[in-house]
């Protein structure tokens, strides 16, 4: 079967109403705090991804029991010491930055081996972020070059330790929060802003923890080996996923989405922000909270006179997983739009920073870079007319489907490579689009 796809022509103008598949971030952490849970915990709507599949079979591997039952999943977790520690482990990740990192956490006090690989990308990414704090509390890890396949021996005699994440990273800091679940006494975390569903999920779950916000910094003491009951959970759909249909929206012509029952949290909504200062109207209608989350329907409507803006740094933490498509917006706008300290976008499954630089100049957009501080020049008349194929992106899933959203929205002729990377975090994407209209062979 081929692995491409190819489109001929710009999508047509829609009004419709769409649902995105469960948030994945959200989605991985519900599985392997389920795991730890005493007794059968049920989650709905469950993102059905490879990345969350690989968390189910990861899991699994310690002898935590799950089945999908009608529509939800059924997780039997057998408590912070459940796991099955009889025999050396092998766990595969596959894409999942979010599982790798966070399931480390989790085997501090597994006192056989793990050895934790991941496919050809994930492989690639520096995991010293997350393995040199796991071994503060006594963990003994071992790497490739601070790379996977990456190996880590839990011990009885954890300690807690004080950890200052400085990056920005919810992957790091959630590895330290799960860690400190084992570990015995008071753990206390100093991180920069990022994303929260950690915190909230403790919060929700009544794990002992305490929470101080300030401007740039988040602190935490989470106090160990504290069981914790099983529970319900409805996962909300995935603003990441949403993203691809709103700028979709905003750069067609004559067009109205709405996205129904998406997670709006606020450490998830740099992109609306940076659209609505683009010019775009995007708003959040029928809002209301489920456990901490914030949950709303999203209206978006097609925009003609897009600006460029000089993007707030501040921003680009909850913006992280949506500045290809972003990028998109910006090349379409009026102007010019400056992004500064991307660094960390090339730090994902793609360096992204610079396959989205190199994919704006493919398309006649004239882009500058120092550094990590990038320029993009607007040219809101764009219409290609030219064959494009779209092959080496270390098959990550965000390019390709940002590449489907540039042919749509800018026309020409493309060959777009890889069509299953979209099954790590969106496998319903493409049947989605087709829905709004698009013709894709």
């Amino acid at each position: 079967m081929k692995n491409y796809i190819k489109i001929k022509n710009k999508i047509t103008s829609f009004d419709k109403k769409i649902e995105v598949s469960g948030d994945k971030s959200i989605s991985i952490r519900c599985v392997l705090l389920a795991s730890q849970a005493v007794g059968k915990s049920k989650i709905y709507n469950l993102l059905e991804s490879e990345d969350v599949i690989n968390a189910l079979k990861s899991v699994e591997k310690f002898e935590i029991k799950y089945k999908k039952i009608k529509n939800y999943h059924e997780i039997n977790g057998l408590g912070i010491n459940g796991f099955d520690n009889s025999k050396n482990v092998k766990l595969n990740a596959g894409n999942s930055g979010t599982l790798a990192r966070l399931i480390l956490g989790l085997l501090v006090n597994f006192t056989k081996k793990v050895t934790l690989v991941g496919d050809k990308s994930l492989s690639l990414r520096d995991f010293s972020r997350v393995t040199e704090p796991l071994k503060m509390f006594g963990a003994q890890v071992t790497s490739n070059k601070n790379k996977l396949p990456v190996s880590i021996t839990g011990t009885k005699f954890l300690r807690p330790i004080r950890y200052y994440e400085k990056i920005g990273s919810a992957q790091c800091k959630s590895a330290v929060m799960l860690a400190s679940l084992k570990s015995p006494g008071i753990t206390k975390i100093k991180a920069k802003k990022s994303r929260n569903h950690t915190e909230l999920l403790f919060k929700n779950l009544k794990i002992p923890i305490k929470i101080i916000k300030t401007k740039t910094f988040d602190y935490f003491e989470v106090k160990g080996e504290t069981n914790f009951n099983s529970f319900e959970y409805n996962v909300p759909g995935d603003i990441s996923s949403s993203s691809f249909f709103i700028v979709l929206t905003l750069l067609s012509k004559n067009s109205k989405l709405v996205v129904k029952n998406v997670n709006i949290n606020n450490t998830r909504t740099g992109i609306i922000k940076i659209l609505n200062m683009m010019n775009a109207k995007i708003q959040f209608k029928n809002k209301k909270f489920y456990k901490g989350e914030k949950i709303s329907d999203i209206l978006i409507k097609s925009t003609k006179n897009l600006k460029g803006i000089e993007c707030p740094e501040t921003l680009n933490s909850s913006a992280i997983d949506e500045f290809l498509v972003i990028f998109l917006v910006a090349a379409k706008a009026n102007g010019i739009s400056t992004f500064k300290n991307l660094g960390e976008l090339n730090k994902k499954e793609s360096p992204r920073l610079d396959i989205g630089i190199k994919f704006l100049r493919m398309i006649g957009i004239k882009v500058t870079r120092k550094n990590n501080n990038i320029k993009i020049f607007g040219n809101p008349n764009i219409n290609l007319d030219k064959i494009y194929n779209i092959k080496n992106f270390k098959k990550d899933h965000r390019v390709f489907m940002m590449s489907c959203i540039a042919a749509l929205s800018f026309g020409g002729e493309w060959n777009i490579y890889h069509k299953d990377s979209i099954n790590s975090s969106f496998p319903n994407f493409l049947k989605i689009t087709k829905r709004l209209g698009a013709k894709i062979y």
